[in-house]
């Protein structure tokens, strides 16, 4: 059986889903990392690597995946959380 394939937001590269971090936009607005990919609410996936973090914060990418403005303290955030997984 195939494992489920997905896009790297930054890089743009197509990898295994279980290799990406889901970052969900929740229902009440919030933005989070999701390590478990079960998380309800609008997801985008990302690379584990911090580069393609700086990536998406320079390209705005999450800006564009979720269709709204994302500050950059959420960015910020998000890096730091990502670190400590």
């Amino acid at each position: 059986m195939n494992n489920p394939q997905r896009t790297c937001i930054a890089c743009k590269s197509v990898k295994d889903k279980k290799e990406l971090i889901r970052i969900v936009r929740t229902k009440e607005g919030e933005i989070e990392l999701d390590p478990t990919g079960r998380e309800n609410g609008r997801g985008a996936y990302i690379c584990k690597d911090s580069k393609c973090f700086e990536t998406l914060k320079k390209s705005k990418g999450l800006d564009r995946s979720f269709k709204s403005q994302v500050s950059v303290d959420v960015y910020d955030r998000l890096i730091v959380e990502l670190q400590s997984l």
